[in-house]
């Protein structure tokens, strides 16, 4: 072999091994965020977890609400790299909870979130994984309050380069107990204030140990009461989801290649080759306004709706009306991701037509609502809900200024609302259910609302400042 030969094999298994270094590395880490048993909203909570950590890009997260079934298995959770555990309830038995101890031994990593720290009392193995432990003894937490936590060690790869998060909304755990001396690190602290309730001295809030070959990093924060929709910005406070990230990504590879601020790197305004493969049809694509028009109009409204920030954006000012899809729609699915601006009203409105005033007098809508700060919202006029028609099954919407994910299914006269990955509304339109709500409902004044077996989608100007992004429709036949 001659020695240009031998050069040029040189070289190709040089590559062959970068290329196979760069798709191993393009690997996400493969996460399970348990949860299924809270006293806090964790159908809430763990959705948001889920998107949180997929939004990097560097996750992928399935999610269980049956642990003791899935954790049962352990061949089946070999593939994890982290648990995120999101969850305060009955033990998980045997074999999951043995299961569940090997895997983290052998080196799979664990996240403790909140009141996960509650669980398990009396689980002597359990205790020593997490350290600190809400049992007897623990005084508590003083009122849902604004406050700065500190990092304590910046030489941590979960740490370095972050700045101490400034008024963060939570629950402030005091006096948490280390049941079995476990060795820890402290990452970061609060000062739990008597003014809110609190010890007057520093409590920990943020923890890292060993258990095995695993690594565990464990935060009290993160508090959502469930039917408390002032405490749901905790989770989505940009600088808890920049250490819950980083947190995770430590305790899955022992180290941190995420930034210290929090950005939505996720792709916007596209569809993966699997959604094509699909059916689905983007209806935005993150700079025009193709597809769209106005209601009962040729163009679009003028100087209203707008592009900029990547997103359909109803800018805040003037009037300009509702704007439509071009085309019109019978049986599909459709989804987006809404964001409401603080104190905001707006809505999906499907199935309309033209031959009346305004679309809601014939589409159904899914209310798009600031819940918190909009006035004299009733449970059937929340975000999410069948507009003056039914109300959301489960607590799930998300506070304005955050986006929330929408799915709407029809399928000839049922129709399915899902909100941030939750089915919120199930309804027959033929059925009495139906027929009851809507004799109590205002829509008895517009006879026509709902009546449409095909047309187009709106998106409603009601005045508030609003954006929409990631909008895609795909058409339903009997076998899809």
């Amino acid at each position: 072999m001659s020695t240009i030969t031998k050069l040029a094999l040189l070289v190709v298994v040089c590559l062959s091994l970068a290329l196979a270094g760069s798709v191993s590395a393009a690997e996400p880490i493969k996460a399970l965020l348990i949860t299924g048993q809270q006293n806090h909203n964790w159908r809430y909570t763990s959705m948001v977890h889920k998107d949180t950590l997929e939004a990097t890009g560097l996750f992928a997260v399935d999610l269980t609400d049956s642990p003791s079934s899935v954790l049962a298995d352990a061949a089946s959770i070999a593939k994890y790299q982290v648990f995120v555990v999101d969850y305060n309830g009955e033990r998980w038995g045997e074999p999951a909870e043995t299961n569940f101890l090997n895997a983290v031994k052998k080196g799979a990593g664990v996240v403790i979130i909140h009141a996960t720290n509650n669980s398990f009392v009396g689980w002597t193995e359990w205790e020593k994984m997490i350290a600190l432990l809400w049992v007897n003894g623990t005084t508590g937490h003083g009122k849902f309050h604004a406050f700065d936590v500190n990092y304590v060690n910046h030489e941590h790869p979960i740490t370095k380069g972050l700045a101490d998060m400034k008024a963060h909304p939570d629950e402030l755990y005091h006096t948490l107990v280390n049941t079995q001396s476990s060795k820890f690190e402290l990452l970061a602290s609060a000062m739990s204030s008597t003014e809110s309730g609190g010890t007057g001295k520093a409590e920990p809030m943020a923890l890292v140990l060993e258990y095995g070959k695993g690594r565990v990093f464990h935060t009290p924060l993160g508090h959502v009461w469930t039917n408390s929709l002032d405490t749901k910005v905790s989770v989505v406070d940009p600088q808890f989801r920049v250490l819950l990230c980083r947190g995770t990504e430590w305790a899955a590879s022992g180290k941190v290649t995420l930034g210290a601020s929090w950005d939505d790197v996720r792709q916007h305004n596209a569809l993966t080759a699997t959604e094509k493969s699909q059916g689905w049809k983007l209806l935005f694509d993150g700079k025009t306004t193709g597809g769209w028009r106005g209601y009962k109009a040729g163009t679009m409204p003028d100087g209203v709706w707008d592009t900029t920030h990547g997103s359909l954006w109803r800018k805040p000012g003037k009037e300009g009306g509702d704007i439509v899809t071009v085309d019109q729609y019978a049986d599909f699915e459709f989804e987006c991701e809404w964001n409401i601006a603080e104190g905001g009203n707006s809505g999906i409105i499907y199935r309309c037509t033209e031959d009346h005033g305004a679309s809601y007098e014939t589409g159904a809508e899914m209310q798009v609502l600031d819940d918190v700060k909009y006035p004299g919202s009733s449970p059937k006029n929340l975000a999410g809900a069948l507009y003056d028609l039914f109300a959301l099954s489960q607590d799930v919407a998300r506070p304005a200024g955050q986006w929330n994910r929408a799915r709407i299914v029809c399928k000839g006269t049922r129709i399915e609302h899902w909100l941030n990955g939750y089915k919120v509304v199930d309804i027959d339109t033929t059925s009495e259910e139906y027929k009851k709500a809507f004799a109590a409902s205002k829509w008895t004044k517009m006879p026509d609302m709902g009546t449409r077996m095909k047309g187009h989608i709106a998106l409603q100007d009601h005045g508030s400042e609003v954006r929409y992004r990631n909008v895609k429709v795909r058409e339903l036949t009997s076998g899809k």
